[in-house]
């Protein structure tokens, strides 16, 4: 079938193109990146471009250049009084105007006259000028390019340093550095979030595809350790994702089709005097459309339907500066039905939904302050029932959790070389758990969770940013985090720093950190001989990890940049189970630091630990010449401690992770208005590690028994992968349309998932995961 796919996109690729050079509009805000106020005269410029096309900013901040030719273009900004930057390989499209928000940082020297070169750029920098390692910038360009990452973030995030698959191709699970998917933070518009993947599951990080779209989203960062002052309630990682602001001007609409799913997106100008616009998408499932209109692929046993609903309205104010409305929801709902002729008998329904509105304000109380709030609701939903025949109820959860949540900063820009940022988050977490399941032992079923509560999780922080000149950056804070559950406080100290000498850049940073567990864990109950019930984990603590890394790097080129970065981070008051000698060998060596996501009903105790070290090595070509790549190599331990104190791989110590990416643009059709693209990415990394088998005791009882004394001490297979994307850009006047194929592990290669017992075999034979996987899709933009 592939090949078939393949050549339509080529015989699509050489099709007549116009004969006309076709052109565009580059438009957007330039403000000061520390107090979000307009630049007023700042000078856009348009490189190589013969007649020069350039702007300069109105007062408030906006340009507008018309006429500019389509394909990749650089522009450079600068203004008397700010340093400069290099905006390289923007993507003009004829189907959309281009639409930046740029933030220029204030020079502390000052000069009349600047000259921008190539050498300037901060390509791949993170948005939050509070950050200084251990943190990229993911632009939605990068997340649409990358081979196989199907609009995701998540997996666009696979292809950089210390970052591998938690396991299993089939979710968008990551692991940082060796620390479990479920430490990872999700924010959306500056506020925490729930989990926004579909087919998630309680206290997961991830599921089998992001809800949000690749229209939506604008350049947002990615930590991966050492947090500034600002962010809490996070030990491995940070999402922090933005939606960008709609076309504030023209309206304009998107179409996409594929294999995963059907999408429409619109965007337009609300109110142009104000500049107020609109952003909206809906994507359906395309399989569930399909089995709505009779063509069932997946045959009768199983259903798998989604869709999901984002938007955003942006309402700027003469008065009361600019508001932001926005939302993210979506739903999704797997139901496997048995064959009854097989002996299957038990059934299964999952439904997930997810929900999550908010209001931002920013309000600017001098040329030099402002304060952004932000208040937002969310509602998580996971129902999950398993039965024999539809007949015996064998396990029912039904965890309904929302969260209401006030988030407030002030920043002020003393000077040139001081910024000060004061905020507060106030959280209030409502919950109504229940899970009830079948024990067969005495016909009865026990329940194990029905609460319905709130609890307060209150945050606060302070970060005062110190620029000694355009080379050294300090930044110093404290985060604070109180638990009203259980009357937890942290205190959590962090600086970094950054030394910026032209081509060469040294950073680092340190700071304490931690993770609260999912409110299931805290609120769970145990049945007392008496009837009685108990919650043996309601005082437990959270993950705490210490964080310290060292980073340099060097632009090798004006396009080739090396990085290299060394990290340790020391885990300690880690749930595990309690020091008792009489529990099993798999209690004493367990560490909520190797799982996933659930919960249990037993008793933890804060007195685990561990430790991950590591290098991390990054080579990348920027787009230029319609070439990249990007190259990462990483060595790492990652160990813990469970309640009998010896020091244990964790489940995640692979040891190694090796990725290449690369990728070509070729400009073909008359004038070389349409752009073929070609790309590639190869993941080769130690496999995950899990207890051995005892061959001998799976014999005797006829399943699979492993050897917990040495846990984890069995390493899977190496994992390895090879992905392709091919697409073809045809551009039109007024419309642009996209053909995209995306084929996930195009070798076919059987990586390892588990280990098990086979009886029919007598031996240990292993599960794969997820194999050849394409997904074709089309996209017109109008």
């Amino acid at each position: 079938m592939t090949k078939y796919l393949i050549r339509l996109l080529l015989l699509v690729c050489f099709q007549p193109a116009f004969s006309q050079t076709l052109k565009q509009t580059i438009k957007g805000r330039i403000i000061d990146e520390q107090s979000r106020t307009a630049v007023i005269g700042a000078t856009v410029v348009v490189v190589g471009t013969d007649p020069t096309l350039g702007g300069i900013t109105d007062v408030d901040g906006y340009f507008r250049i018309e006429e500019v030719p389509i394909g990749r273009q650089t522009l450079n900004v600068s203004s008397i009084g700010y340093e400069p930057a290099v905006l390289p390989e923007i993507l003009v499209g004829s189907g959309k105007e281009v639409v930046l928000n740029i933030r220029l940082k204030e020079a502390l020297i000052q000069m009349d006259e600047v000259v921008v070169s190539a050498s300037t750029q901060e390509k791949g920098q993170p948005r939050n000028d509070l950050a200084t390692i251990s943190a990229v910038s993911l632009s939605v360009e990068q997340t649409s390019r990358f081979a196989a990452t199907f609009d995701d973030p998540a997996r666009a995030a696979l292809t950089f340093a210390g970052v591998q698959t938690g396991g299993d191709d089939l979710l968008n699970e990551i692991v940082i550095r060796g620390n479990s998917p479920k430490g990872i933070l999700w924010r959306l518009e500056g506020v925490e979030v729930p989990n926004p993947n579909h087919f998630g599951s309680i206290g997961s990080s991830a599921g089998g595809i992001s809800m949000l779209s690749s229209n939506m989203l604008a350049n947002s960062d990615f930590f991966t350790g050492a947090f500034p002052a600002q962010y809490g309630n996070a030990t491995s990682g940070i999402f922090d994702l933005q939606l960008r602001q709609g076309n504030f001007d023209k309206n304009e609409f998107a179409f996409q089709a594929g294999l995963l799913g059907v999408a429409a997106a619109a965007e337009g100008p609300i109110s142009k005097k104000s500049k107020a616009s609109y952003l909206i998408n809906y994507r359906y499932s395309t399989l569930g459309l399909l089995t709505n209109l009779g063509l069932d692929l997946l045959g009768e046993q199983e259903d798998v339907t989604f869709q999901d609903l984002s938007f955003k309205f942006h309402i700027p104010t003469k008065k009361l500066g600019s508001f932001s409305v926005w939302g993210l929801g979506g739903n999704n709902i797997y139901t496997f039905r048995p064959d009854i002729s097989f002996g299957e008998t038990e059934f299964e329904d999952d439904e997930q939904n997810m929900g999550v509105v908010g209001v931002t304000n920013v309000f600017y109380l001098s040329e030099d302050s402002f304060f952004e709030t932000i208040v937002s609701a969310s509602q998580s939903d996971i129902v999950f029932s398993y039965d024999s025949l539809r007949v015996l109820l064998l396990e029912k959860e039904d965890f309904r959790e929302n969260q209401v949540r006030f988030s407030t900063f002030y920043n002020h820009k003393i000077s040139a070389s001081h910024d000060l940022r004061v905020g507060g988050i106030f959280s209030r977490l409502g919950y109504d758990l229940n899970n009830q399941f079948w024990n067969r032992a005495d016909s009865s079923y026990i329940i194990s969770l029905d609460e319905k509560d709130h609890a307060g999780f209150y945050q606060g922080f302070a970060n005062w940013q110190f620029r000694t000149s355009e080379r050294f950056t300090l930044n110093t804070g404290m985060h604070y985090s109180h638990f009203a559950l259980n009357g937890r406080s942290y205190v959590e100290p962090r600086a970094g720093f950054m030394w910026n000498r032209g081509r060469h850049v040294i950073s680092g940073g340190l700071g304490l950190h931690s993770r609260m567990e999912t409110v299931a864990l805290y609120t769970a109950r145990q049945e007392q001989e008496d009837g009685s019930f108990v919650q043996p984990n309601k005082d437990l603590g959270f993950n705490r990890a210490f964080h310290a890394a060292l980073g340099y790097e060097k632009m090798l080129t004006p396009t080739v940049r090396f990085k290299g970065e060394v990290y340790y981070q020391y885990l300690f008051d880690v749930p595990v189970w309690p020091n008792d000698t009489t529990q099993s060998d798999f209690a004493r060596s367990f560490s909520t630091v190797n799982t996933f996501d659930g919960y249990t009903t037993d008793e933890l105790a804060n007195n685990g630990t561990g430790r991950n070290y590591g290098l991390e090595l990054t080579l990348e070509k920027f787009l230029s010449n319609g070439f990249y790549f990007l190259t990462t190599a990483s060595l790492y331990k990652s160990l813990y401690s469970g309640a009998d104190g010896v020091e244990r791989s964790t489940q995640f110590d692979g040891g190694f992770i090796y990725n290449v990416l690369a990728g070509k643009e070729i400009q073909v059709g008359r004038n070389g208005n349409n752009t073929l693209g070609l790309n590639g990415k190869v993941i080769w990394a130690g496999g995950k590690r899990e207890a051995p088998i005892d061959v001998s005791a799976s014999r005797t009882e006829g399943f699979t028994v492993r050897n917990f004394t040495q846990n984890y001490e069995t390493r899977l297979n190496n994992y390895f992968r090879v992905d392709i994307g091919i697409s073809y850009r045809k551009n039109r006047v007024k419309t642009a349309s996209v053909l995209a194929l995306n084929v996930q592990n195009i070798l076919q290669q059987e990586n390892e998932l588990a280990r098990f017992y086979s009886t029919r075999t007598g031996e240990v034979s292993s599960e794969t995961q997820l194999g050849f996987f394409p997904n074709l899709s089309y996209r017109i933009e109008f």
